[in-house]
This record gives structure tokens, sequence and C-alpha cells, in this order.
């Protein structure tokens, strides 16, 4: 009889479930989801192992404790959202082989796509997309990552006509990379991916402006498909800045690094630069254009947390001082009840996010009185004892004075019900990354954001990468409901990302991240944000001006915060 091996048993620690058992090394987490006690709502998609996400066809050859992801979760969906795209990329390669793909950026819960050279989709035309789509989550195909010598990536990516990714790939060398699978298809993706097409079971395409909406699952009720919000003025930003990103010549970030490494980093930034430069410059012509025509007196400024607005308020205050206006900047957390007073959200905490936060009589009186030539005392909001406190002098208002407001609430119409519609110019501020990382692989603007508020949260307000990370999704939660449905109220929208500030913010944060224990969850984000990072060639902050909004986060701004 020939010698039979018993495989080692390893122990295994189930968050969901708090359950505990012994599995053979090498088990899948496939594998392991039929041996757990689990009552999940919705198809597990991946999940956190010892904190770090992994796909279910992961094989476990050590003790871990595991928590399992559905769509439901914030990364869950994102891995629902990867694996749909995957399909798509296959099902546009079929039908439209001579038309480069193009995934330009999220609607709601889905993604806005195009086809190079094609102007638009028709109903008859998204339905056979969608077919098609569906033909192969019917097929059930294995979706697998292998990790191969780069060259040999390389040369897989430009064989199927992806020279984005290849370029991607050259511009950060690297002895081995990632590369999916499904079936022949191949692809790069930044994250993890369902385990087979099957997976991608409830989603639509439906045609939307030059393009198509790939409509994707609520993820707070995962059985219908998200709403698609009105979102025009934002979706003519977008266009606007990828077809100047086309001009410039770095639409990826594989021509971005490119371009860097070829020593054009300062010209980069100039470019950039003066191109916010150059809004602000227009925004000063209409706030000039609005107080002359129909006398309006407040600019409201609004946007989610790190969109740069304190810095663009001091930017545009200062291209109406050419212009002979006087601005007078006053920040909306100054109207904060005291902390005693401040609603609470759902887990307990003081909900800064709500309007109800904000004591709204005594700023509409304010308004009022400040717009009728009173002289009015502004409070000022301590946040170290969460009291109101007073400013030394009165505020007056004069003939050519423009009072600048920022605050998250700045387009919500219940914030100055006094105020005449006429006497207001309103603006939202985005910050969308305009550089994606290939022609079918997005950046969220929200991690944009997030690593500026990382960087700046940890330079002057004495938060580590721990605290910040956790308090997101409150955070998030605050915009979704406060800010986001408001954001086409505003005349005139903004993006004040520069598509050169993630090299910048590399070499800054990732020591910032790298503090985050592996014995926590937040660390599977930090982890995330790193690998992130990694694609991106560092970039020196030396040449950055000085009235910069990146230096609103990174630090060394000439204006005073």
């Amino acid at each position: 009889m020939g010698k039979q091996y018993i495989k080692e048993m390893i122990k295994v620690y189930c968050e969901n479930s708090a359950t505990q058992l012994e599995v053979p090394m090498g088990t899948s987490l496939k594998e392991l989801i039929a041996m757990l006690p689990l009552k999940a709502g919705y198809p597990l998609l991946a999940a956190y192992v010892n904190n770090r996400l992994k796909e279910l066809n992961y094989r476990v050859y050590t003790p871990i404790s595991v928590r399992f992801i559905d769509i439901s979760h914030p990364e869950g969906h994102r891995v629902y959202q990867r694996t749909a795209t995957f399909l798509l990329q296959q099902a546009m390669a079929e039908l439209y082989p001579d038309n480069t793909f193009h995934i330009r950026h999220s609607v709601g819960s889905g993604v806005y796509c195009e086809a190079e050279g094609k102007s638009a989709f028709s109903e008859q035309e998204c339905v056979a997309l969608e077919e098609a789509v569906k033909a192969i989550a019917a097929q059930d195909i294995t979706i697998e990552r292998h990790r191969e010598p780069s060259a040999d990536v390389v040369a897989k990516f430009e064989a199927a006509g992806y020279a984005d990714k290849a370029t991607l790939l050259r511009s950060r060398p690297r002895l081995y990379s990632d590369i999916y699978y499904m079936g022949s298809t191949v692809g790069y993706f930044f994250g993890a991916l369902a385990p087979s097409s099957g997976y991608v079971d409830n989603f639509a395409i439906v045609p939307y402006n030059d393009g198509f909406l790939l409509s994707l699952p609520d993820r707070t009720n995962p059985l219908r498909l998200g709403r698609v919000p009105r979102a025009d003025k934002m979706a003519g930003l977008f266009h606007q800045f990828h077809e100047w990103m086309d001009v410039v010549g770095v639409p990826t970030v594989g021509e971005l690094n490119s371009r860097i490494l070829q020593g054009d980093t300062s010209e980069m930034i100039k470019i950039a630069e003066a191109v916010h430069s150059r809004q602000y410059s227009k925004i000063g012509d209409q706030i000039y254009e609005a107080h002359r025509t129909r006398g309006a007196k407040v600019v409201l400024i609004s946007g989610p947390s790190s969109s740069g607005k304190t810095t663009s308020a001091k930017r545009i205050g200062i291209q109406l001082r050419v212009l002979g206006l006087s601005p007078v900047l006053i920040s909306l957390d100054d109207y904060f009840v005291n902390r005693e007073d401040t609603p609470r959200d759902e887990d307990g905490d003081y909900d800064y996010e709500a309007l109800e936060a904000l004591d709204l009589a005594r700023l509409n009186d304010d308004l009022k009185r400040l717009i009728e030539g009173q002289s009015v005392e502004i409070p000022r909001y301590d946040f170290i004892t969460g009291t109101r406190q007073w400013h030394e002098h009165p505020l007056k208002l004069g003939e050519n004075s423009i009072l600048i407001m920022e605050g998250i609430h700045g387009l919500n119409p219940k914030l100055t019900p006094a105020l005449d519609e006429g006497l207001k110019f309103k603006i939202y501020l985005s910050c969308f990354t305009s550089v994606a990382m290939d022609n079918t692989t997005r950046i969220h603007t929200t991690d944009n954001r997030l690593l500026r508020r990382i960087t700046r949260d940890y330079r002057t307000r004495g938060n580590n990468a721990y605290n910040t990370i956790a308090r997101w999704p409150s955070v998030r939660r605050g915009e979704e409901k406060h800010i986001f449905p408001y954001q086409e109220n505003a005349d005139v929208m903004v993006n004040t990302s520069l598509f050169y500030e993630l090299g910048v913010l590399r070499p800054i944060v990732e020591p910032i991240l790298r503090e985050i224990p592996d014995t926590v969850p937040e660390y599977g984000e930090a982890h995330r944000l790193l690998q992130f990072l990694d694609n991106f060639v560092p970039v020196s902050p030396e040449e950055i001006p000085l009235d910069s909004v990146l230096r609103e986060f990174v630090g060394g701004s000439s204006f005073k915060y």
C-alpha cells in the first residue's frame, strides 16, 4: 500500500458568524462558505482575511480571521461593479471591436461609458449589448487572477489591443504584475473581482448622453437598480475635462507617468494650475455680472469633504477684488449650535453634517440685516469648547461688498429661505480625477478626497489615518444626504482636482497609512489605498504654486486658514 497523506488542519475564525473551525490547509474561501453557518442576505463576493481584501478563490494556509462581504458593503459594491465592467469589456470587444471602450465616470450606482468613434447608442443597441453581457453571465465563466512576469502581461495586453494597460505597466516597472482571465478575455483591475461571471445577475444598459449607462444595484437596497440622478451640469463638467485631458495628452495614469519620467513634471504642474486659475477668473467675471445685473450679494459655495472649499473661496475672493468688488468670507461652520444642542446620528455621535446642526434662524436674520446695510455681530464657533464665540468687530456690507459663504449645505434651499434667489450666486465644487487609471478603470473621486483628507487631518488636526478612515463612512453618508442631491442647483461647477496631485500625495500619505496596524478593520482600507498609490510615479511638491488648492492639504499655502 502506498503512503497516505493527511492534510494538516488549520484554525479559521469567521467574524460574520462568530464561529471557529478547523479546515484542511489549502481550503479556498469559497469552499469555506459552505462549511459555515452564514446567513447572508445577498451572495458573498469577497472577504477580508486578517483585514486584507481577498477574492473567494484565495486559499488559506495559515490560521486566519475572515470577514465575508456582499454587495451591501462599500467594497463589496466595488467588487460587483468591477466584475460587471469585466463582462461589459468582453461584450464591447465582441460587438464593437473597432471602437475603443471607455468607462468615463460614475452616475449614481452605475457608470457612464462611451465607445471612441461612436457618438451615441440607440435603445436597440443597448438592448443588444445588455443581452450580450447577460449571455456571458449565464455561462458562469470562472474569473482568475494570475501573477505573471510583467513582460508577458504587457505582451498579452498589447495583443488584445489594450495599449493603455500596457503603458501603465511599463510606466511603473515591476518584475511581476497581476492579470485577470475570464475565459480568453484578459483584464487589469485595481481590486478584487467575484469568482465568476455568474455573480453579475442584476444590471441594465440604457442610452445616456453620448454613450450609455451601465446601471447597477443600489448598495443600500441591492434588489433594485440605483436611481439615475439628474446630473446634466455635472455630466457637462466631466465631458469638458475628459476632452481637455485628451488634448493635453495625459488621459490615463500610464501616459501621465510616462510624461513625468521624461522630465515633464514642471510643465504638467503649470498646465494643471493654469486651468484652475482660468476657472476662478471666469467665476469672478460671472459673479461680477450677476452683481451688476441682478444685485447678487451672497456667494454660496458647497462641495463634499476635501473638495477645496476654503482655498476656492479665497481665490474667488481675489478675483472679485481685481474687478473692484469687496469680498467678505464667512464659514457656515461658525453658525453651529452649541455642542450640547447638536443633533445625534444613528450611532449616537454628534451629527455635524445635519442641517439642524446650524442655527438657521440666526443665520437668516444676520443675512437679512447685512443685505439691508445694518451692522451685525458675526458668531465664531470654537471647536475646542464646542461653544459660540463672537468676532471682535461687527460686520457691515458696503455697496460693492460680496459675502462669500462656504459649507456643505450651501446649495440646500432650506439653508437660506429668507434670502431672495436673485441675491444668491451658487457654486458647487467637485474633485473628480479627470485622469483615468486606464480606459476601463476609473479613479474614484472619493479615493482622491480621502487621501487629501488623511494628509490634511494628520498635518493640521492631529488626527491619524486610523481616525480619518474610521470617520469616513459617516462623512460619506452626510454627503449623500446633504450635498449631492443639491449639486445641480449650482450656477457654476468647478473641478478642483489636479491631474498630477496623486503623485504628490503618494510619498506624503504612504507613511501615514502604514501607521495603521493590521489588527484593526481600518487596515483593509489603508492597504487598498497603498496598493492604489503604487500605480503613481512620485512627484515633488516644490513647484506647486503657493495659492494652489493642493497646498490646503499638503501645506505651504500662502493663504491663512
